[in-house]
């Protein structure tokens, strides 16, 4: 006789909610664009990080005729203590999403297109190939756009990396989040290490591309080790960074420790400038895919114009 055994769903300590500042005001567009954005998703079976991730732009960009695609599904193999997207059990690839995703950004007629995924460790390469299949796609769908990926770390397999970078994006982002001592709180399935790891391999990459990556603040961490972080960052060969506040998706994720004051996001935009990065977006609704299309244009500038 085989027996059963019930176990109760691990729960994250509730923090009572936090009033938001008066700095942090979330832009809603008077158009109907968002609710054509939102159809034309739909009818393409397709997720966006702006959704899943409750994003605070989502209103503005997809009033903008914009969204960062998410690919391999809207189920996260992991857990992390800041994100909304759901973790569990994913369901299989789907063949047929990166042709389309292509179809959906041509028909917003994108320039510059972002594609992102939630982490599959269930997945021999981590996720990779489907990567390289929606580059390919956009690429034959929109040659005249650039690209960009955010991807997972694919468990530090340096082989399932070279399946995306060899498929050419323009740019290259994979964030380190937040700074090492809280790694394993915020992202205990993650590896600080391994990340810069990833970062230095695409650095590494030729033909290079830009590589970017983003930390959220406000996590509790100490300017010190921001500071920190953004050396190693450049240590690792980081072109562009993303700087934003972090937003606790539900009592049941990290508390909010502080919110950072622009003034505060404005300084360490400046001290990373000066440490060599050559684009730096950093405010309290900085997103990692937030006009990702203007930070690659201030980075190389020239490459990317337009939308998104």
């Amino acid at each position: 006789m085989v027996r059963t055994i019930q176990r109760r769903p691990v729960s994250r300590p509730r923090a009572p909610a936090r009033r938001l500042p008066p700095w942090i005001r979330v832009r809603v567009p008077a158009s109907g664009l968002p609710s054509a954005v939102d159809a034309l998703l739909a009818a393409g079976r397709l997720h966006t990080v702006c959704q899943s991730a409750h994003c605070p732009n989502e209103a503005e960009c997809f009033g903008r005729g914009t969204a960062t695609f998410l690919i391999l599904g809207d189920v996260c193999t992991r857990r992390c203590g800041f994100c909304a997207v759901r973790g569990g059990r994913p369901a299989p690839p789907e063949p047929g999403e990166p042709r389309r995703v292509a179809e959906a950004a041509a028909a917003l007629r994108l320039r510059h297109v972002v594609v992102t995924s939630v982490t599959r460790d269930d997945l021999p390469d981590g996720g990779a190939a489907a990567f390289a299949a929606t580059i390919r796609a956009l690429r034959a769908a929109l040659p005249r756009a650039t690209l960009e990926v955010l991807t997972p770390d694919f468990g530090g397999d340096a082989a399932a990396l070279g399946v995306v970078l060899a498929a050419g994006p323009d740019v290259f982002n994979h964030n380190l989040e937040t700074v090492r001592r809280l790694q394993a709180r915020i992202r205990p399935q993650a590896d600080y290490a391994r990340s810069l790891a990833v970062l230095r391999a695409a650095a590494a990459w030729r033909p290079r591309p830009l590589v970017k990556s983003g930390l959220m603040l406000g996590l509790g961490e100490r300017g010190s080790e921001v500071s920190a972080a953004l050396r190693d960052l450049r240590a690792a060969g980081c072109d562009a960074l993303t700087l934003g506040q972090y937003l606790a998706p539900s009592p049941a994720h990290a508390p909010v420790a502080r919110f950072v004051p622009p003034a505060a996001f404005e300084a360490w935009r400046r001290r990373a400038l000066a440490l060599g990065f050559t684009a730096v977006a950093a405010g309290p609704l900085v997103r990692s895919s937030y006009h990702a299309g203007e930070l690659l244009g201030a980075a190389q500038p020239g490459r990317a114009k337009g939308r998104v």
